[in-house]
């Protein structure tokens, strides 16, 4: 069974041993989950989000669950990217299977000065672009929400780590998806993954409270994979670089509906959180699956939706 993957963007390709990445926020910077299976194993990890220096997040309580998912505003803690490079990726198995970086920033100048300090580092196999983040400098608006604002944080990233595959992290909250991944992928990026987390909130009715600290946040799990399926399909249907999906995935028949809405590789996320084995069981019950629906190459399920 054949479950190698080739990314192949315009400037560079990522090889993947197989199609299951875990998202980022969801597995920590991968130590953490070292003990319920081999890392090594995976096609690959997110780490959790790296900014210039580090951040506290946000006030608790910052997790609240939901019918079939939860809402988080954790607020992107982290220990900042010197940090990382210094005492996390050493002991991460970078030469057995790929780390790839999430960075984030509320600046254009700032994402390029990430990007620039992880290019050619070795062990990074690639760098994810969240731009669901508030751009300080145009009031708040999202880098995502805006055709022109993404392109402008994709091609400075580009530039900056052009050693780097570069892939960018699209917000299902727009109005046209397909618009934002048209104007990444003009800019240059290697790969789109779709989708992060739809904004929503909570309240506590006997209290008339938001459950939050924040008052909303993002909304992940298995409520969102309908509204992620939709969103790889049209992007894929709307660019040639490759797509990763992401949004509720919690078993190997979710994967081979994102294979077949046009998704190259898929990324596990909340279900990490109910059961920190899932990516493993994942990675182990695919290649058994696939084999049963007499399937050897899981590449030929691409983009296979058949709409008649």
């Amino acid at each position: 069974m054949d479950l190698t993957v080739e990314l192949t963007g315009k400037r560079h390709t990522l090889s993947l041993k197989n199609p299951i990445l875990t998202a980022s926020g969801t597995f920590g910077y991968g130590l953490e989950f070292a003990p319920y299976g081999d890392l090594a194993k995976l096609g690959g990890f997110i780490v959790k989000g790296l900014s210039l220096t580090p951040r506290p997040g946000n006030p608790s309580p910052r997790i609240v669950e939901t019918t079939a998912g939860m809402l988080n505003a954790v607020g992107l803690q982290n220990d900042g990217v010197e940090a990382f490079l210094e005492k996390t990726l050493p002991n991460l198995p970078h030469g057995e299977t790929a780390v790839i970086c999430n960075i984030y920033a509320s600046s254009v100048e700032d994402f390029a000065k990430l990007a620039q300090r992880l290019d050619t580092v070795p062990g990074i196999a690639a760098i994810e672009v969240n731009i669901s983040c508030p751009n300080v400098r145009q009031g708040g608006i999202l880098f995502g929400q805006d055709p022109t604002l993404a392109s402008e944080v994709t091609s400075a990233v580009c530039e900056a780590a052009p050693n780097t595959f570069i892939i960018v992290k699209l917000s299902p909250n727009v109005t046209n998806i397909a618009t934002i991944a048209e104007s990444v992928s003009q800019a240059g990026a290697d790969a789109i993954s779709c989708i992060n987390t739809l904004l929503g909130m909570s309240i506590d009715y006997k209290t008339r409270r938001p459950r939050l600290a924040n008052v909303v946040g993002g909304l992940s799990g298995p409520a969102i994979k309908p509204v992620a399926l939709r969103c790889v399909w049209q992007v894929a249907s709307a660019v040639t670089i490759p797509v990763i999906g992401v949004g509720g995935i919690t078993s190997v028949e979710d994967i081979l509906e994102f294979i077949i809405a046009g998704a190259h590789a898929v990324q596990i996320g909340t279900a990490n959180f109910l059961d920190p084995r899932t990516a493993f069981r994942l990675v182990e019950q695919l290649p058994e699956r696939c084999q049963s629906l007499g399937i050897e190459d899981i590449r030929a399920l691409r983009a296979s939706l058949i709409l008649e």
